[in-house]
């Protein structure tokens, strides 16, 4: 009897550790069938570069599209952005993938941006001014906002029926319009703006967006759940492919600097329990050799001169995500994020290779924290107080403190191999994967 077994992917960080190319591994490694996301949407940015030097950066596409056959699930938990998903085919196809439309199946309960809440959520950020809460301006969390405060979306599978969906269009757009209110009087007269000024108030735009669907009608699944539980009860494997980190998570991460998101293991586990998955389940935690942070937010062990010295080709600085930011290897949050998703069964460790750019290297063990601050940390600092499920308020002071957070760093060497034995003793758990570069072939067993 063929195997079936699912390999759950998140990123223990802050985002950008390397699940992308994680799950590209996988994928080729394990014969996977399906690659399947389960959280976030089109915010997200997943670099792979193929073994001929090919790279694309998947936002909704598995990234796992690149190999022959491998489809995507965009599942019930994933906020679609749809025109952004017929744009990023057309660079697929410029890559060499002319299918990835047509190995794409689309839950009809998964939530749908339209351009009303993009257009929302960048005059919100714009809004901010300097207290920006480091949006990467798709829209995402403007969806999930509705879904909490008015219980009202627009799902996949409504998309179809265009009669129906010019009526929700217009009622998303007056809402929009008059809900940001404030917002609009405050941004009046800014040129970043004009656009999405524009996007809540002119009509046009909604059946210039109908008929930028009319490529998804034509191509696109769209299914149900008996359907996802017929994908996983075929033989082979499945990836789990999660979107950015857990110290981003709507409920555990540094609020207000998270995204309206669930990033631990939870969705993924979700799906598979509720469908009676009967094959093996591994958990798979991602972690660079050294840390980073895309746009605002604490960020206690960054490094301005490591954020110079480590170029990032593949992450450039966003519009409204802000600067891409590096620091030095973070072992309290590591543990935090850990804690958050109920443990892991491996770790991947990526960004190994840059190891040898520098002789030593600095290790975040431990912080030294105000007496007002202690309560929030347990194990002399050595990690942070896991808090009341879906308490902002905690998390928010978590955030402060973090703000506050001196890092007590230990000089270590670039001995690659000492290096990776020095973070499984400190973190207790073992590094399965080590990651040497970008390709699938830079991938090494332990």
């Amino acid at each position: 009897m063929a195997r079936r077994e699912a390999h759950v992917v998140v990123d223990l960080g802050f985002g950008d550790a390397g699940k992308g190319t994680l799950t590209d591994h996988l994928a080729r490694a394990h014969g996977a069938h399906t690659v399947v996301r389960f959280n976030g949407g089109a915010q997200a940015g997943h670099n792979v570069v193929t073994p001929d030097g090919r790279h694309h950066t998947f936002a909704q596409f598995g990234a796992a599209s690149f190999v022959a056959g491998v489809r995507t699930w965009l599942s019930k938990h994933v906020v679609v952005h749809p025109t952004a998903l017929l744009t990023e085919a057309r660079y697929l196809a410029r890559a060499g993938v002319s299918d990835a439309l047509a190995r794409v199946t689309v839950s009809a309960d998964a939530k749908v941006v339209t351009p009303f809440h993009q257009a929302a959520t960048r005059l919100r950020e714009l809004a901010r001014g300097d207290a920006r809460h480091g949006s990467c301006g798709v829209g995402v969390g403007e969806v999930m906002r509705d879904a909490t405060e008015h219980n009202e979306v627009l799902r996949a599978g409504a998309l179809d029926d265009v009669t129906a969906l010019r009526r929700e269009l217009a009622r998303v757009q007056a809402r929009k319009r008059d809900a940001l209110d404030e917002v609009l009087r405050a941004v009046a007269g800014r040129d970043e703006a004009t656009n999405d000024v524009a996007a809540l108030t002119d009509p046009d735009v909604i059946a210039a967006w109908i008929d930028a669907l009319a490529p998804w009608r034509a191509a696109v699944r769209v299914a149900d759940e008996g359907a996802f539980a017929q994908m996983l009860a075929r033989d082979g494997a499945v990836i789990f492919e999660g979107a950015q980190g857990v110290l981003l998570d709507e409920w555990r991460g540094t609020h207000p600097h998270t995204t309206w998101s669930t990033c631990t293991f939870d969705n993924a586990l979700d799906l598979l329990r509720a469908h009676g998955y009967a094959g093996t389940t591994h958990r798979w935690g991602v972690l660079r050799a050294y840390a980073t942070r895309h746009g605002a937010g604490p960020f206690p062990t960054e490094s301005s001169s490591l954020t110079v010295h480590l170029d990032e080709p593949h992450n450039p600085m966003g519009a409204w995500q802000g600067a891409f930011r590096a620091g030095w290897s973070d072992r309290v949050l590591a543990r935090y994020a850990m804690a958050a998703c109920g443990g892991v069964d491996a770790l991947a460790l990526t960004h190994l290779d840059r190891l040898a750019t520098l002789p030593t290297w600095r290790v975040c063990e431990r912080y030294r924290v105000g007496d007002g601050d202690a309560a929030l940390f347990d194990d002399g600092c050595r990690t942070v107080r896991l808090g009341p499920w879906q308490d902002l308020a905690y998390q928010a002071r978590v955030t402060q403190a973090l703000l506050a957070a001196e890092p007590m760093y230990e000089e270590v060497s670039s001995d690659a191999g000492a290096y990776v034995e020095a973070l499984e003793a400190s973190l207790g758990a073992r590094v399965a994967i080590t990651s040497w570069g970008p390709r699938t072939g830079d991938k090494r067993a332990r």
